[in-house]
């Protein structure tokens, strides 16, 4: 089956279909709505041929919907039917989710995406679920993203705002008791050295985890938003 996954993101909507080798962008931002997006992707992969497609969306996802419009596009994504849009079956799933379900190799595993905010996804024996780790509190008023999102690294500097990711690493770590942490988003790249335990995931792993979710038998999307690596 030839699969079309879309990445959605605050500023580019990043497209791969199964066997080709270069992405194509959409540009995305605070008036995207799901109706130009729609249009923008038949657009740029109108020379593609696909069966179906991978959404993978900067907002929660239950029951193949969006439990609320994401923070940085426009309006109008929860109830949109995008399978009657784009004229082939569509799986919806959290974008942290979906780059977890890339990245994992075994064991438990869990995804912490440094970017404009905070992605998490935790992945236990081969069955991934999405996390919302980022708005919970952290200390003296703040929460997660503020400390280790884009405004952490902002407003501390980058020695600071390293200290802080390797605290927090070690402490979701112990948390969720897991064999290691994969560190993926743009923010990476502003590491010096990794924390223990982790290791760097790439973007292009979102991709691989949206094929997973259609391939081979007893690999399912079920109404939580989780997903069976196929062994």
């Amino acid at each position: 089956m030839k699969v079309l996954v879309l990445d959605v993101g605050g500023n580019n909507v990043k497209l791969l279909v199964s066997g080709a080798t270069e992405a194509r962008k959409v540009p995305s931002g605070p008036d995207l709505t799901p109706e130009r997006m729609v249009a923008g992707v038949r657009s740029a992969v109108a020379d593609w041929s696909y069966e179906a497609i991978t959404m993978g969306m900067p907002a929660p996802v239950r029951h193949q919907r969006l439990v609320h419009d994401p923070v940085n596009l426009g309006a109008g994504w929860v109830n949109f039917d995008f399978a009657r849009a784009f004229g082939r079956p569509v799986r919806l799933v959290n974008d942290a989710a979906m780059q977890a379900l890339g990245s994992y190799q075994n064991g438990r595993m869990l995804f912490l995406g440094l970017g404009t905010g905070l992605g998490a996804a935790l992945v236990l024996d081969g069955v991934v679920g999405p996390l919302e780790l980022a708005h919970l509190p952290f200390r003296s008023g703040k929460t997660y993203e503020d400390v280790i999102g884009r405004r952490g690294l902002e407003r501390l500097g980058k020695k600071c705002w390293r200290e802080e990711v390797g605290h927090v690493v070690s402490l979701f770590r112990a948390a969720f008791q897991v064999d290691e942490v994969v560190l993926g988003g743009g923010n990476v790249k502003h590491l010096k050295v990794l924390p223990p335990g982790t290791r760097v995931g790439s973007n292009r792993n979102a991709f691989a985890g949206g094929f997973r979710l259609w391939e081979g038998v007893g690999v399912q999307a079920s109404n939580e938003a989780l997903a069976t690596v196929p062994q």
